[in-house]
This record gives C-alpha cells, sequence and structure tokens, in this order.
C-alpha cells in the first residue's frame, strides 16, 4: 500500500502506508487532507514566515498538531479574548488541542512552517486541499453560511 510521496490525494478510509515527515516536507499548499476516515482526519499544513493558522476553535473536534519544520508560536485558552497558554514551538514539538479550545500558531521563523495536524473527528471535507489561506478562509466561510 505504499504511496508515491508527490500524491496529493485524500487516502482514507483505505489503509495507507506513506512516509508523512517526507510528504509534510513537500507539501507547498496552506492545508491538505490525505487521509479522511469515519473518525479520523490527517492534514499537512505549510505556514509561510509571519503567517498563521488564524485563531480559531473546534467545539466537538481534539486536535493533535506536529512541527515538522520551522519554528512559532501557539496560543491556546477557553476564552477567544484569553488564550492563557503561549508557547514557543519547533521542530519535533507536539501540541494537544482539546475541543473547545481556542487556538493559533504564528510562523515566527524565516522558513515555511510544515506542520502535521491530526482532527478526532475529522474536520475538514475529505480531499480538501486549500492552497492558500485566504482560500481555506473562502471555504470555511462558504461552509457556515
Amino acid at each position: 500500500m505504499n504511496h508515491c510521496c508527490s500524491e496529493q490525494m485524500d487516502n482514507g478510509a483505505n489503509p495507507y502506508v506513506v512516509n508523512i515527515r517526507q510528504r509534510a516536507e513537500e507539501n507547498q499548499n496552506f492545508r491538505t487532507a490525505i487521509w479522511t476516515g469515519c473518525h479520523l482526519q490527517m492534514t499537512l499544513m505549510c505556514i509561510p514566515s509571519g503567517g498563521e493558522i488564524g485563531l480559531e476553535i473546534h467545539e466537538d473536534t481534539d486536535q493533535i498538531i506536529m512541527v515538522e519544520q520551522g519554528e512559532a508560536v501557539v496560543k491556546v485558552g477557553k476564552c477567544k479574548n484569553q488564550l492563557n497558554l503561549s508557547d514557543k514551538i519547533c521542530e519535533g514539538d507536539v501540541v494537544f488541542i482539546p475541543a473547545g479550545a481556542w487556538h493559533n500558531i504564528v510562523n515566527t521563523g524565516n522558513e515555511p512552517l510544515k506542520v502535521i495536524s491530526v482532527y478526532a473527528p475529522s474536520n475538514h471535507p475529505k480531499g480538501t486541499i486549500q492552497r492558500t489561506k485566504a482560500d481555506a478562509d473562502r471555504e470555511e466561510q462558504c461552509r457556515q453560511e
């Protein structure tokens, strides 16, 4: 079940083997869903220097974010205006974000921030590819309308 690392397709909910570090490093899209199952989803993200995920909350979704490349600041809190946890993160760090927590990650480095994001349950439509944050924001706005 090994697949070529340059594939840009969502392989869920089929069994799938991948070199995730290589796929994360190769990803140039703001967000690429690579596996969407019934109860879990994995996406890859590439955030440009100075860019950010954007302040958000997932009411019913736990999230794990793993940093593969770069450095950033993560902020998490129970209230939108009270992000009590603020910490520097870099390659090898993992952030656990419980459902219902406000959070943001800002790339503070000079290179793209490459992260792997796992959602349980899934948070984005299967096959999601958002080339830029602006694309992601537009799609989120459409989903809310």
